[in-house]
């Protein structure tokens, strides 16, 4: 498995099964079978779990999660550049503090986009938004 650091959040990248040339079809159609099994294993725990935990996601959990990095990462900059007029050269304490609020932002943002594959992968159920007028 490797893993890619963005600027945003860790990606992971994993291997699925390549059959290897020399091992026999049929036991070739047994791994298959047998990582199959494990697949839906890992979506059945995904669903029962998440599901469980969270219960449902609509857009106003999206939009208070999305107004928390918007909030987080406009702290962060603003810090820095209040920061940057007062002296060229952070001290070690600054930097940190913009370390731990990107962190925050990051935090947040990665925090958005699993409950965005959560919910592309079906282990989350939407609730749809009220009609209008109704």
């Amino acid at each position: 498995m490797s893993i890619t650091r963005t600027a945003n959040f860790r990606r992971v990248a994993l291997d699925h099964f390549e059959p290897e040339a020399d091992i026999d079809p049929q036991a070739q159609r047994r791994l298959r079978g047998l990582l199959e099994q494990i697949d839906y294993t890992v979506y059945a725990s995904n669903k029962e779990v998440i599901g469980t935990l969270l219960q449902h996601v609509d857009a106003q959990k999206f939009q208070r999660l999305a107004v928390a990095a918007a909030h987080a990462r406009a702290a962060w900059v603003a810090e820095a550049l209040a920061m940057s007029e007062a002296t060229h050269a952070l001290s070690a304490e600054q930097a940190a503090k913009l370390s731990r609020m990107r962190a925050a932002y990051e935090e947040l943002s990665a925090a958005y986009e699993a409950m965005r594959r959560m919910i592309e992968r079906g282990y989350l159920p939407v609730r749809a938004a009220p009609a209008a007028g109704g």
